[in-house]
């Protein structure tokens, strides 16, 4: 039986007949592709404003999932017009600081970077006003038949929902009603640092980093870098370790934390070393979780999951954005291509979810292994050269 977009329960629970949780990329993508098709969405994000923090750095957007998302939501040019040049740009280091691959960024390739937070931005700014309702937390979901869902804010708001779609990342509030997996710790650890304004203040680690993005890899660790749109290098020190290894670090005493993460790249070049005693500001922790390779789950009327919450996985492929904006784009036009029967449309967006998303998992599990090895950074060089051989 066919379930238009916008059944309501017979109730004065305020009803949404699409209600998106979570205004990152992928969710945002959604509401506007379904904007550009006449359908409106409600999309509901707990921060309390969209610059109440701060978005993360670069985005390397592929020209078959990014991109191709944003030609749906017809913001590609717009998209172009805030890309940053050079950044597709890459370098590959040992633990001595030897260069054994460098890749320069002529403007011709498939994956040109934009600041996240630029990116979401022009997203935001494309839907009508009201579109998001922020400071709007989810505590708890639950079906209340015929294929509605109630959602019950952190304030005490209730509402119904025709179809409820998961884009609220690693722990989703949303997927428990699809599925009992939960994300798990995939054995590495990061710590953040940025270094601002690097070709004046910091010109040394300026030409380490190079133009766009930085692996400097071995002994199952590494310091994986990026040159921002702003002039300053985001690094993230990584490492394969305990899960409780960043536990027992106090990141409030920036000095012994930064003794801490020196002293497992002890014999290092003095080079990398220097991006960690330089850094700028505090150092934030992160460890890395990841859903099991091939989550998928049963077709439940009325709820379905996008990015993160489908799919969370490693970064090491270089997809979480971007599939999440395909997802969202997926989602929406398959909403107006089933117009009129949403189990329909979701069924075949699912369809389409699920075998993509067990590819990239691989791909990016795949990754994990090339940077964090024994012998690194030899399995990531062979990985990019089987790449050049495809």
């Amino acid at each position: 039986m066919s379930t238009p977009i916008g059944s309501a329960p017979s109730t004065h629970t305020p009803h949404h007949p699409v209600a998106v949780i979570g205004a990152g990329l992928g969710g945002l993508t959604l509401a506007r592709v379904l904007h550009v098709h006449g359908i409106q969405a409600a999309v509901f994000d707990l921060d309390a404003s969209p610059d109440a923090r701060t978005q993360g750095g670069m985005l390397d957007i592929h020209e078959e999932s990014g991109q191709e998302a944003l030609r749906a939501a017809q913001l590609h040019q717009e998209f172009l017009a805030k890309v940053h040049p050079g950044g597709q740009a890459m370098r590959i280091l040992d633990k001595h600081a030897r260069v054994l691959r460098e890749e320069g960024d002529d403007g011709t390739g498939g994956r040109p970077e934009i600041d996240r937070g630029d990116l979401r931005a022009l997203l935001l700014g494309s839907l009508p006003p009201g579109t998001v309702r922020w400071d709007s937390k989810v505590t708890s979901t639950r079906p209340v038949g015929g294929g509605v869902h109630e959602v019950t804010l952190a304030d005490g708001r209730v509402f119904t929902a025709g179809l409820l779609v998961g884009a609220d990342g690693a722990w989703s509030r949303v997927r428990p009603l699809l599925s009992g997996a939960t994300p798990a710790y995939t054995g590495i650890s990061f710590v953040e640092l940025d270094l601002l304004d690097a070709e004046a203040r910091h010109p040394e680690a300026a030409r380490l980093v190079g133009g766009g993005m930085l692996f400097a890899v071995g002994d199952d660790k590494g310091f994986l870098g990026h040159r921002e749109s702003d002039g300053s290098l985001h690094i993230y020190t990584a490492l394969r370790t305990a899960e409780g290894w960043l536990s027992g670090i106090d990141f409030t005493d920036t000095a012994a934390a930064r003794t801490a993460l020196l002293a497992q790249f002890a014999d290092w070049a003095p080079e990398l070393r220097r991006l960690i005693t330089d850094a700028d500001g505090p150092m934030t922790p992160r460890t890395i979780h990841a859903l099991p390779i091939g989550h998928r789950w049963e077709r439940v009327p009325g709820v379905t999951l996008l990015g993160d919450a489908a799919h969370l996985m490693s970064p090491f492929a270089g997809e979480g954005a971007n599939l999440a904006m395909i997802d969202g784009a997926d989602l929406g036009r398959s909403l107006a291509r089933h117009a009129g029967n949403t189990e329909a449309a979701v069924a075949a967006y699912e369809e389409k979810l699920f075998p993509r998303a067990e590819a990239t998992a691989r791909e990016s599990a795949d990754g994990l292994d090339a940077i964090f090895h024994a012998d690194a950074p030899q399995p990531l060089l062979d990985m990019f050269a089987a790449f050049d051989a495809a």
